[in-house]
This record gives C-alpha cells, structure tokens and sequence, in this order.
C-alpha cells in the first residue's frame, strides 16, 4: 500500500483505488499532512455486475496504524454529518465532503461485503481551516 502524499486543489486530486474490487482497503493512503485541515471532497466511482452491493467505510487516522470512520456529508446536505458506512447498489458516480477540522491525517477507504462491485476512488483535499 503506497502512501500518497495530497496537494491542495490539485486537479487530478489524490487516487486512493482504481478498479478496486474486493474485501480490502484501498491501494493507497491519503497523507493531507498537518497543514490541511480543512474539508475534503471524496469521489466515489463505482461499476457493477449482476446482483451488486458494497459497504465502504471512509476512514481516517493520525498515525497511520489506528484508523476510524470520518465524518462525511452528501453534496445535497452539506452540513449534515454521518460516520455510517455507506451502502452501493449501483453504478454512478457519488461526492462525499469529509468533515474539515477532524482530527485525521491519513485516509482510506475499506470495502466490504463486496459482490460484484468494482470502485474507483479519489480524494480532493483543501488547505482551508474553517
């Protein structure tokens, strides 16, 4: 697992899978570093087979080693703030804000119950610190 380390607003954002498929974590590690504590946009890219679903947990960490769900919102509700893990049934494209101001240096995403879902994601980290 590679450890990328993130540039603010960078255009092709920081790629944490590509065509992922699996009970696995993501083939790379964000690194915002301690100077990008505000908010991150996460895009989720999925494409399915017959009968799909994967649960996908966004985490955080600040050390690499002891990782946690992070707050996240939808696009459409942006200031409504859920841990939960998120459920994929469908092929689409889905936008996440993970929460500014969160503890969390290191991100990932986790996969599970995985039946036929292959995802792609990337994460779009800002140095704002609202």
């Amino acid at each position: 697992m590679a450890i990328l380390v993130a540039t603010p607003l960078a255009d092709a954002g920081v790629n944490l899978c590509t065509t992922l498929t699996g009970n696995v974590d993501s083939t790379n590690i964000m690194d915002r570093g301690h100077t990008l504590g505000g908010p991150c946009m996460l895009r989720v890219v999925s494409t399915v087979g017959a009968g799909p679903t994967v649960k996908l947990d966004i985490q955080g960490s600040m050390d690499n080693v002891t990782f946690f769900n992070v707050p996240y919102s939808l696009v459409a509700t942006p200031e409504t703030w859920v841990v939960a893990q998120i459920t994929i049934i469908a092929a689409l494209t889905n936008y996440y804000i993970l929460k500014g101001g969160v503890p969390w240096r290191y991100a990932k995403t986790v996969m599970s119950a995985n039946t036929n879902v292959t995802l792609t994601v990337d994460a779009f980290p800002t140095s704002f610190k609202g």
